[in-house]
């Protein structure tokens, strides 16, 4: 199914089939970001409102979402952890330039069949030593278990979400030429946490299921938001 009506429709059982452990876990174990110190942050893809909520619960002081489908805004909005919510594409959002001290995208980014758009954008964004945040679905689990990401309807189908692998060099090709640094960079593999909540996955223990980077802006480049490192 394409993005936005995949979402839309998966909208209502999201936050009961996606667990904590599969992106905010990470960001708990990052070094880099002092949340308390974040006056504004942009969440990309931001769904129904769970890393808003995160990010405020740890101090960001406002938080920005935008996301693709009205489902998954009206949740956030619920939520309440928001200042402002957009329907837009993470790509082209809409946000003021320069106006964030972090940009968060939280397990979105593998439906997107480029990488540089999305740095690109984050980049625009991002005030002068702002920091970057992306966790992703692992490329290697992705490949290995040949599953995309997808959700059960409400007739009980599963139903799969276009879904696009990006290899952890394409991440790092994708910052370096948009002119960000890579500060951080955290993984994590199914353990015995997953495996209490997925028992089905035992044969993926020890096998890396998400990564998390840090990214910070650097000065501009020369050749530009598209250009070569």
């Amino acid at each position: 199914m394409d993005v936005r009506t995949g979402y839309e429709q998966w909208s209502a059982s999201y936050d009961q089939t996606v667990e904590d452990f599969m992106d905010l876990a990470l960001l708990d174990r990052l070094r880099q970001p002092a949340w308390t110190q974040v006056g504004r942050a942009a969440d990309l893809g931001c769904g129904t409102g769970r890393t808003g909520a995160w990010l405020r619960a740890r101090g960001v002081a406002a938080v920005d979402g935008v996301d693709l489908t009205p489902g998954m805004l009206a949740l956030a909005a619920q939520r309440g952890a928001h200042d402002r919510l957009i329907e837009a594409d993470a790509t082209a959002t809409g946000l003021p330039s320069a106006g964030y001290d972090l940009v968060v995208a939280c397990l979105m980014d593998e439906h997107l069949p480029a990488l540089v758009p999305l740095y690109a954008e984050a980049a625009r964004l991002a005030r002068p030593g702002a920091l970057f945040v992306l966790v992703a679905f692992h490329p290697h689990f992705i490949m290995t278990s040949g599953m995309p990401t997808h959700y059960t309807d409400r007739s009980g189908v599963h139903r799969a979400i276009t879904t696009h692998v990006h290899l952890v060099s394409d991440q790092i090709e994708a910052g370096l030429c948009t002119g960000w640094a890579l500060a951080e960079m955290r993984e994590n593999v199914v353990d015995d946490a997953w495996l209490t909540a997925k028992p089905q996955w035992g044969r993926f223990r020890g096998h890396p299921f998400a990564l998390a980077l840090v990214w910070r802006r650097g000065p501009a480049l020369s050749g530009g938001a598209g250009g070569r490192p």
